[in-house]
């Protein structure tokens, strides 16, 4: 196993409000405070839009870098179709700026079957779902290296004629800690070409007779061929893994629903009538098991981050026992130290 950093992937909830503050936000605040004191070097955050999870992340990181001095924490992940990209480049450099550069900013097309629904919410187009895009995102990318948007025509109190406009403000080394969610190997290379960073989740959206783990490992193969081709350098790669350590017998009652949901997956895999999803295992059982099945992983072999996806709907003592399970029992066993950096 290679990875030389270790995150984790929560739901933040901005629910429970009363007054001026969210009980659900004060709950994530603490969960990275926790996880930042257990050594873990990154926390990565759920996007949701018209659901009781983080829909502004941005306004969470900065106030968060208030609150913590080392962890780094990232979006997985912000549809870039319901989003105004050059805003969204503006608001991502200034949130790095003030966060020391934190920030790692993950990126997805979107809910495609949900064109219907969050369309005429977040602004209607008449282009194909995959056409706006790519719009959306070449201009997003555009904007936040600090190319040129617009070329003033006459003097004016912005800049004289003739001046080149850019976004403002630019964090110079923002781009460098972009990354795109893949699902299949086509978004995989797609990602890659366009020199951005790739994360992979607990789920492929393609299902082949290669098996979870080395379809994964497929993705990043022909994902770091073509970030090379694009860039002359390979891209970083985070692989995010479900990891339930059974120590006492509350933990099978607490993580019932998630083994069984497992249990079900893995069964239903290729057979007629499953959705064409294929699905990672959870990582289950005691500490010497899960790493035994961590060390099997080939396309964790070839990432540079584990993240380590906590459950959604659970309440927020099962989300911190995991990553204190994990980090006191797993992570020491390991082949590799993640945290060592010589």
């Amino acid at each position: 196993m290679s990875p030389s950093r270790i995150g984790f992937l929560a739901f933040v909830e901005h629910s429970g409000v009363s007054g001026t503050r969210s009980e659900g936000l004060e709950e994530g605040f603490r969960l990275f405070d926790l996880a930042e004191r257990l050594g873990y070097d990154a926390g990565w955050v759920r996007t949701r839009h018209l659901e009781p999870y983080l829909s502004a992340p941005l306004p969470f990181f900065a106030a968060l870098a208030q609150r913590t001095d080392r962890i780094s924490f990232g979006t997985s992940v912000v549809p870039i179709r319901y989003e105004n990209p050059v805003r969204l480049a503006e608001e991502a450099a200034t949130t790095d700026l003030l966060t020391g550069g934190r920030l790692h900013l993950g990126l997805s097309a979107g809910y495609a079957n949900g064109e219907a629904l969050f369309g005429p919410v977040y602004g209607e187009t008449d282009r194909p779902f995959d056409e706006e895009v790519e719009l959306r995102l070449r201009r997003f990318l555009a904007a936040v290296r600090g190319e040129t948007l617009a070329v003033t025509e006459t003097d004016s109190a912005v800049a004289p004629a003739g001046t080149a406009l850019t976004a403002q403000p630019l964090s110079p080394t923002l781009p460098e800690r972009l990354s795109y969610g893949a699902g299949r190997v086509a978004s995989a290379v797609r990602t890659g070409s366009l020199g951005l960073g790739l994360q992979l989740s607990t789920l492929a959206t393609e299902l082949t007779d290669l098996g979870f783990e080395n379809y994964q490992a497929k993705q990043i193969e022909e994902y770091q061929a073509a970030h090379l081709a694009a860039t002359g350098r390979f891209g970083t790669v985070s692989v995010g893994r479900m990891i339930l350590p059974l120590l006492r017998e509350s933990d099978r009652e607490d993580y019932a629903f998630l083994l069984e949901r497992d249990r079900q997956r893995q069964a239903a895999r290729g057979t007629p009538g499953a959705p064409p999803i294929d699905f990672g295992i959870v990582h289950s059982g005691s500490p010497d098991q899960i790493i035994a099945s961590l060390r099997t992983d080939v396309a964790l072999a070839a990432a540079d981050e584990l993240v380590v996806v906590l459950p959604f709907g659970h309440s927020p003592a099962v989300s911190r026992r995991i990553l204190e399970t994990v980090a006191e029992t797993v992570l020491p066993g390991l082949p590799d130290d993640p945290h060592d950096r010589s």
